[in-house]
């Protein structure tokens, strides 16, 4: 099975350390149940004790004993604490729209209770294994499209799974059946905290739904950047483009690493390839192919290293412990700005733009396959019997459909700011709404390549008696497991284009060139 696919469950076990990437999937997107380390349990008690040893202090301290936000200057009585966390609570889930996905919400409370397994939140024992108890009974709160800024955390989203576990809200069961939260946790033998001091702050402050997502984008454009290399190889050798373009040496003069994994991803799936060596002669004409075919690997190896950029700040935030106030090992408990989303933001909006430009350049490789004037020698449109039949003509358009939307969906978020809580949050990240349409942008990425795919495999096909090489032979059998989309009149397209896009997202369009290449990069 895939890297975008289902696995089956395992346990993952959070220490004070950071999660990886895998870790962070398995839980959010394939089910993986959750347990604590000694040590965590250790460290989370150890911080607890220096919170409540400053409950009764004189002196206020700022989520302990005083109001939030703007309202940080009213000394909070004892009697009112627990009612103090469980209003911040209730009064911050306060998001709309449309349900965010399941494995979004997964990855927001696994990543918040990563932060809270450091020991420098100050929360109770309980609190951290309710968190884990929920998250392996595969319950998950609902949460809404619209709440959070991107700065004091995801507040509305993370509030909206606090209350969850408080034994409030709605939630749905691992089979997404929606009940309330307190039945929910009843029938799997999870007691409903009570929020002391400090907890509410503790399961709110957090960068962890931006997070998440960036994560979770992260993990599949390294498969989907892998697919486009597959897809511009087939493209080039369907339209009868040269393959001397992606040798090493020439990409050796210009170093960026990413350029030369993809250029020799493109090379490995066009080599030994008939239908490549068929027009290897001296009458042949072409010098060069047009910038869609020969620059794939700038472009392909711009974006991968993009995302390499983006991982090294999500495994920056994955060793981060983000909170306000934070407790420091040396047992102060210190007011910061560490839940500002800017270095998340900025990576989720640099994404979109290059998911955009490798959608954009596939794209374009499509339109030479349907254009008669530039596809050499096929029909046009590749369809059977041109004027009756229209082919391949609008798989194209819907292409050109979502990679339009993915431009407008790559105006940054990261420069908007609309000021807050009385002008006290006065400049915000918008990093979760740059991840939301972050993850639109992605799923866009797999139906465009798989709409590439399509079209790259009916015009190798129409070049019969030509043959593909094995790499190209293997991904168009593994296409026609899911598809009926091979040469012929007009039928059904929206099944085939599905069906394209499902082989994409399991793996199997990858696992098909792989069997006949070396592991690509």
């Amino acid at each position: 099975m895939g890297p975008m696919s289902e696995r089956p469950s395992a346990t993952v076990t959070i220490g004070t350390g950071p999660l990886t990437v895998d870790e962070v999937v398995a839980v959010a997107r394939h089910g993986a149940r959750v347990d604590l380390s000694a040590e965590a349990e250790a460290e989370i008690a150890r911080s607890r004790e220096v919170v409540e040893a400053l409950a009764n202090d004189t002196v206020a301290h700022y989520g302990v004993s005083t109001g939030f936000g703007a309202l940080a200057t009213r000394h909070i009585p004892t009697p009112l604490r627990a009612q103090l966390q469980r209003s911040l609570v209730r009064s911050h889930a306060a998001g709309t729209g449309p349900e965010v996905e399941r494995e979004v919400v997964r990855a927001l409370m696994l990543l918040r209770l990563s932060t809270l397994a450091t020991g420098r939140t100050g929360v109770r024992l309980e609190t951290a294994r309710a968190y884990a108890a929920v998250l392996s009974a595969g319950i998950t709160p609902v949460v809404h499209e619209f709440g959070s800024l991107g700065c004091s955390g995801d507040l509305a989203p993370l509030s909206h799974c606090a209350l969850a576990v408080m034994g409030e809200g709605p939630v749905r069961l691992e089979d997404g059946t929606v009940t309330d939260a307190a039945t929910a946790l009843r029938d799997n033998g999870i007691e409903p905290i009570v929020l002391a001091e400090k907890e509410g702050l503790a399961l709110i402050n957090g960068t962890d739904g931006m997070l998440g997502m960036l994560v979770l984008a992260i993990h599949d454009l390294r498969h989907l950047l892998k697919i486009a290399d597959v897809s511009a190889a087939m493209s080039v050798e369907g339209l009868l483009g040269t393959d001397d373009v992606f040798a090493a040496d020439l990409h050796t003069l210009r170093p960026h690493p990413g350029q030369a994994a993809s250029a020799a991803n493109i090379l490995a799936v066009m080599a030994n390839s008939p239908m490549r060596e068929s027009h290897r002669t001296e009458e042949c004409t072409r010098v060069q192919d047009a910038y869609s075919l020969r620059c794939a690997p700038q472009v392909h190896g711009g974006a991968r290293d993009t995302v390499e950029h983006a991982a090294r700040v999500a495994d920056a935030e994955l060793a981060s412990a983000v909170d306000n106030p934070v407790v420091t090992p040396d047992g102060r408990v210190e007011s910061n700005g560490n839940f500002h989303g800017a270095p998340v933001a900025y990576v989720l909006d640099f994404l979109a733009i290059v998911v955009a430009d490798v959608a954009s350049m596939a794209e374009r490789r499509t339109d030479r396959f349907l254009d008669q004037a530039r596809n050499h020698g096929l029909p046009p449109f590749l369809a059977d019997d041109p004027g009756v039949d229209s082919g391949l003509m609008i798989a194209q358009y819907t292409q050109a459909a979502m990679v339009s939307e993915m431009k407008r969906l790559a105006v940054p978020a990261s420069v908007d700011s609309i000021p807050s809580s009385a002008m006290q949050e006065d400049h915000v990240s918008m990093g979760w709404s740059g991840a939301r349409k972050l993850r639109r942008s992605v799923d866009a990425l797999g139906r465009v390549l798989a709409i590439e795919l399509l079209t790259a495999a009916r015009g190798i096909r129409l070049r019969a008696p030509l043959v593909p090489g094995a790499a190209a032979a293997a991904v168009i059998a593994a296409l026609d497991t899911h598809t009926n989309a091979g040469p012929g009149p007009d039928r059904f397209l929206a099944p085939d284009i599905e069906g394209a896009h499902t082989a994409v997202v399991t793996g199997d369009v990858l696992a098909a060139a792989e069997s006949a290449t070396s592991p690509l990069r």
